[in-house]
C-alpha cells in the first residue's frame, strides 16, 4: 500500500464535502460530481481516489437505500432486474474503455446535457406523480433491462452522472415518480459501488484511516437526504436534479477545455 500523509486538513477538506455530496446522492443521484474532487484536492492520487470514493459512496448508499425500502419507495423488482443487467453493461464499458478513449462522450453530453436540462426544466410535471402501473410489467422488465444496460455500460466506460441519467429513464420511460424513480436507482447504484468495491479493498486501494470516518460522513448526509426525500416528497427532488445535472455540464466544459 503506498504512503500518504494523513493530516488535519485532508479531514476537513474532505468531511463536510463527502457530508455534502451524500446529502445530494440521496435526493437526486450525481454525489460523485463533489465527492471524487474532495479526494483529489485534498491531494490523493487519482486511483487512491476513485478507490476512497467507492468506499465512502458504497456505505452512504446503503443506508440511503435502506431507508427507500422501509418507506416502500423501491419498486424492488424492476430495480433488482436492472441493477443485474448494469453489472454486465458496467463490466462490457470497463473493457471496452481498456480499447477506447471516452473522452469523445464529453463532446456528446456538452450539447446533450442542456438539452435535458431545458426539458426537465419546462416539464413541470415530470417526476411528480407515480403512472408507473399504465405500462405494462412485460415492458417495464424490457425497459428495465435496456436501461440497466446502457447505463451500466455508460458508468464502467465513462462514469460522471450515471445516477441522475438512471432517474431521468425511470420517470420518463417508465413513468414512475421521482421518489420512486430515486430509490431504484439506488439499488442500481449500490451494486455496482459493491462491485468495484470489492475489487478496490482486494488490490489495496482503500486506505481505512480515511474511508472509515469519510464513510460515516457520507452516511450521515444520506440519511439527512433521504429524510428530507420521505419528507418533502417529489417537489424537492425536481431542483436538486436540475442542479446535478448542471454540475456534471460545468465538469464536462472544464474537462474539454483542460
Amino acid at each position: 500500500m503506498e504512503l500518504i500523509e494523513i493530516t488535519y486538513n485532508l479531514y476537513l477538506i474532505i468531511l463536510p464535502l463527502i457530508f455534502i455530496a451524500g446529502f445530494i446522492d440521496a435526493i437526486a443521484g450525481g454525489g460523485g460530481l463533489i465527492s471524487l474532487p474532495a479526494y483529489l484536492v485534498a491531494g490523493l492520487p487519482t486511483h487512491l481516489a476513485l478507490a476512497n470514493n467507492k468506499f465512502s459512496s458504497c456505505f452512504g448508499t446503503f443506508f440511503s437505500t435502506a431507508r427507500y425500502l422501509k418507506h416502500d419507495m423501491i419498486d424492488i423488482k424492476i430495480a433488482g432486474i436492472s441493477a443485474i443487467f448494469a453489472l454486465a453493461g458496467s463490466y462490457s464499458g470497463a473493457k471496452t474503455v481498456l480499447l477506447i478513449d471516452p473522452f469523445f462522450l464529453n463532446y456528446i453530453l456538452v450539447f446533450l446535457l442542456p438539452l435535458i436540462t431545458i426539458f426537465t426544466f419546462f416539464n413541470k410535471n415530470l417526476g411528480l406523480t407515480n403512472t408507473s402501473s399504465e405500462i405494462s410489467f412485460q415492458k417495464k422488465i424490457i425497459i428495465s433491462i435496456l436501461a440497466g444496460f446502457v447505463v451500466g455500460f455508460y458508468d464502467g466506460f465513462f462514469g460522471p452522472g450515471t445516477g441522475a441519467f438512471l432517474i431521468l429513464i425511470f420517470t420518463v420511460l417508465l413513468k414512475y415518480d421521482f421518489q420512486v424513480a430515486n430509490g431504484n436507482t439506488k439499488v442500481i447504484n449500490l451494486a455496482s459501488n459493491i462491485a468495484a468495491l470489492v475489487a478496490f479493498i482486494i488490490n489495496g486501494k482503500v486506505f481505512f484511516i480515511i474511508g472509515i470516518p469519510a464513510a460515516i460522513a457520507g452516511i450521515a448526509g444520506n440519511l439527512l437526504g433521504s429524510k428530507y426525500v420521505i419528507k418533502k416528497g417529489n417537489k424537492l427532488i425536481r431542483p436538486i436534479f436540475l442542479v446535478v445535472f448542471l454540475l456534471l455540464f460545468i465538469k464536462i466544459l472544464i474537462d474539454i477545455t483542460q
